[in-house]
């Protein structure tokens, strides 16, 4: 039997555990082309909150019933491929919330299969060499391009795609300052080379605090949150400053009418500030660039990763809502 964890209902404001529930189909069959594999590894991302949406979002979600999306690594067990043996190492976007799925490998861009790389833990697939790590790579090289010595901020600083944000920045020559609501996260940041941290929670202004670690503005302002925190950076650019708009999990449980805050309109022409929205899946083509990089740097010892793993397939729901309410520590995974 397979077993699925699947929407239960659309959640009303977050998602909790009882929002999915397991079920126990028959194991999937292969069709000519596809391989079946044996989840290993399963990644829990903040944009899995906008699949669980009914409202129309960038791509097509998960309707109550349906089996919940996400990206997993898995080993094969059943191959109707050439290239692909039983004992491989598969990475896709398309594993979902299940304990075996059936992949097509030679499907192009997000849905593609990937072989885990010889040398890297298969679980960096998710993380560093994997989507939070085209997302940083694709969002700094492509849209923020921070010179040396500019100032880089970076929301939800300790998280999967934040952490990476903050090196490859340094590595470009930037000054880094990170927010997030937890020391133990800043003090990671300040381990793998962040200049400046900011616990928003704690610090009683935000704007006092912005201004004391950007005396000269924000250059470049990496948002993953949206809500005050992106109000408050928003208020400080520097002139010709960079905003890439990644994530918005301060606001992702409001209504879309209620995802307000100040209008940064005076600002953002003062400054003539550029703003991009960035979704990872459009710059897919740029994967393998970024992977060659990704990895160069991480064996030179330029890239650290924090990793925070729950166990066991009973346990997926509860590492997405940990990771919603902000209490993991690093890159939330769930080993199967």
């Amino acid at each position: 039997m397979n077993r699925q964890w699947v929407l239960d209902s659309y959640p009303q404001g977050a998602a909790t555990e009882e929002t999915w529930r397991m079920i126990e189909t028959d194991m999937p069959q292969p069709g000519p082309g596809q391989i079946v594999v044996r989840t290993k590894w399963l990644s829990l991302d903040p944009y899995q909150r906008g699949r669980i949406n009914p409202a129309a979002n960038y791509t097509a979600g998960v309707a109550p019933g349906g089996v919940m999306h996400g990206g997993g690594v898995g080993e094969v067990v059943t191959s109707n491929h050439p290239n692909w043996a039983v004992g491989d190492l598969a990475e896709s976007m398309a594993v979902g919330w299940q304990e075996f799925s059936v992949l097509t490998p030679d499907v192009p861009g997000a849905g593609a299969t990937n072989r885990v790389p010889e040398g890297i833990p298969p679980q960096a697939c998710l993380s560093w060499m994997g989507m939070p790590g085209l997302t940083a790579f694709v969002g700094l090289t492509e849209m923020g391009r921070p010179l040396p010595g500019e100032t880089v901020v970076v929301s939800a600083a300790g998280g999967a795609v934040g952490q990476l944000v903050g090196q490859i920045a340094k590595l470009m020559g930037a000054r880094v300052v990170g927010i997030a609501g937890d020391d133990a996260k800043l003090a990671h940041c300040r381990n793998i080379g962040f200049d400046v941290t900011i616990n928003y929670k704690t610090c009683g202004d935000l704007d006092a605090a912005l201004s004391e670690a950007c005396p000269e503005g924000v250059d470049v302002f990496w948002d993953n949150t949206g809500g005050p925190i992106h109000d408050a950076v928003l208020s400080q650019l520097a002139f010709f400053a960079r905003v890439i708009i990644c994530g918005r999990i301060a606001v992702v449980n409001k209504a879309p009418h209620e995802d307000i805050g100040i209008r940064a309109s005076s600002r953002l022409i003062v400054t003539r500030a550029s703003t991009h929205g960035l979704i990872v899946f459009d710059w897919w083509h740029k994967r393998d660039i970024a992977m060659r990089f990704l990895r160069k740097w991480y064996e030179a010892g330029h890239i650290t990763f924090r990793e925070d793993v729950l166990d066991g397939f009973e346990s997926v729901p509860k590492a997405f809502v940990r990771m919603m309410a902000g209490e993991n520590q690093g890159k939330a995974l769930v080993r199967l």
